[in-house]
C-alpha cells in the first residue's frame, strides 16, 4: 500500500532513541523528511547519519529540551527553515519518575506537567498555523496504556497521560475543519530504555530478579512478549499517512492485548 508520505515533512520529538527514534526511522523509510530532536547532540548526530543512510527521506537534527519553550520554538523554526513546512508532528517525551502519591513533591508534579503535557500543548500551538497554511496535517501524541488502566506506582504518568487524551479529543473537533487530524497512541510494554527502567524499579520494590519481573509482565500480555519499537512505529506511520483520512481523535493502544477493558 502506498501511504502517500513521500515528500512530507515531520518533526519528531525525543527521537534520539526508543520509540521516537523508531518512528523517525519508519517515516524516513516512507520518504518523509524528518527533523529529530532530543537533549543529546551526540546521539542525535549518530541517529541523523543512520537515517540519512537509508536514502529515502532526508534527516536533520536539533538539540532540544522539551521542558524549555524556547527549545521547542527553535525546533519548529528549524524544521520550517530546513524543509519548508511541517506536515507531521510527533509529540513524545520521556516518562516521569515512578513512585507513590505521597512521595511526590510539588516540584515533581510541576516538572512532569511541563514534560508530559505542556510540551505537547506548546508544540501543537506552534505547528497548527503552519499546517493550516499547507492545507492540513497530522499530529500524534504519544502517551501510555495507562490512559485505559492506571499503572501501579506511576501516579505522575497516570495523571498527565490522561490529560493528553483530553487534549487530543478536544483538538480533534477544533482542528478537523482545518484538515488537521490528531490521535493519541498509547504503547504498552515496548522494549525500550523506559520500560527497562520501570522493570528495574519494580525489581527493587519487590526484591524480585529483573528477569522474573519481566516474565511476570509477559504473562499479562496475550501475545506473550514485549513489543518492539518498530511495531509501534508502523502504527504511527499509518495514522499520519494518506491511507488514514477518516479517523481523528482516536486513542490507539499498541500493547499486545494487555489492556482488556472495552
Amino acid at each position: 500500500m502506498d501511504l502517500e508520505l513521500k515528500g512530507k515533512n515531520a518533526l519528531v520529538m525525543a527521537s534520539s532513541q526508543g520509540l521516537g527514534k523508531a518512528i523517525a526511522e519508519q517515516l524516513v523509510r516512507e520518504g518523509v523528511n524528518v527533523m529529530i530532536a532530543s537533549r543529546s547532540e551526540e546521539k542525535l548526530q549518530k541517529v541523523a547519519q543512520e537515517l540519512s543512510a537509508i536514502g529515502r527521506g532526508k534527516a536533520a537534527y536539533i538539540k532540544a529540551d522539551v521542558t524549555k519553550e524556547e527549545d521547542l520554538n527553535s525546533a519548529v523554526v528549524k524544521t520550517v527553515n530546513q524543509y519548508g513546512g511541517i506536515d507531521i508532528l510527533i509529540n513524545n517525551a520521556g516518562g516521569p519518575p515512578s513512585g507513590s502519591f505521597l512521595e511526590m513533591t510539588d516540584e515533581d508534579w510541576q516538572h512532569s506537567f511541563t514534560l508530559n503535557l505542556l510540551s505537547y500543548v506548546r508544540l501543537i500551538r506552534q505547528a497548527v498555523p503552519i499546517m493550516e497554511k499547507r492545507g492540513g496535517g497530522r499530529i500524534i501524541n504519544i502517551a501510555s496504556s495507562s490512559i485505559k488502566q492506571p499503572i501501579t506506582n506511576l501516579v505522575l504518568s497516570n495523571t498527565f497521560r490522561l490529560g493528553i487524551v483530553g487534549l487530543t479529543k478536544t483538538l480533534a473537533e477544533e482542528l478537523a475543519p482545518k484538515n488537521i487530524l490528531i490521535h493519541t497512541v498509547a504503547p504498552g510494554r515496548i522494549a525500550t530504555d523506559r520500560v527497562e527502567y520501570l522493570d528495574k524499579a519494580r525489581a527493587e520494590q519487590t526484591g524480585l530478579a529483573l528477569e522474573e519481573v519481566r516474565k511476570q509482565a509477559e504473562k499479562g500480555i496475550p501475545l506473550g512478549r514485549y513489543g518492539q519499537p518498530e511495531e509501534l512505529a508502523k502504527v504511527v506511520a499509518f495514522l499520519v499517512s494518506g491511507a488514514c483520512t477518516y479517523m481523528t481523535g482516536s486513542s490507539i493502544l499498541v500493547d499486545g492485548g494487555a489492556i482488556t477493558s472495552i
